[in-house]
């Protein structure tokens, strides 16, 4: 675990209302604190165009929830679905998707992490960061207080 992660562990508010736990196939490589209502962010650069993308989830009752995603532009594979969510123009450049509202089935979120210019990394509700392991199987389980 990270210094920096570790810091943002002990520093997390006393009123947790879940876990968010991350695994690798060679055992457990991180957990922090996810307060319900606060939001958590995966990013990354786009494989091909190198530019950000990053999904946003909440602790919402104890269930994790995608909220929104940014893209920085309509690059392939990237876009808005027809009742999926409102496009917003983000400052700066690219653009939001507001309003997704999707419970991850099982609390949980599978990905392969990509190499060194992917830059796989999770942003916490304090805003600090950690940097995930590359080019593996990585699975985000949110654990709620209660469970």
């Amino acid at each position: 675990m990270s210094a920096l992660f570790a810091l943002a562990v002990l520093a997390a508010p006393s009123s947790v209302a879940g876990t968010l736990v991350i695994d690798t196939p060679d055992g457990p490589f991180a957990s922090a604190p996810m307060p319900e209502g606060q939001e958590l962010c995966l990013e990354w650069a786009h494989s091909v165009t190198g530019g950000a993308v990053a999904d946003c989830f909440e602790n919402r009752a104890g269930q994790m929830v995608l909220t929104r995603s940014f893209l920085h532009d309509f690059a392939a594979g990237l876009g808005m679905h027809p009742e999926r969510g409102t496009l917003v123009s983000a400052p700066g450049g690219g653009y939001w998707i507001e309003g997704l509202d999707t419970a991850l089935p099982g609390n949980r979120l599978v990905l392969r992490s990509g190499g060194a210019a992917v830059g796989h990394r999770l942003t916490l509700p304090d805003g600090t960061g950690l940097a995930l392991p590359r080019r593996t199987r990585l699975v985000l389980t949110l654990t709620p207080a209660d469970g």
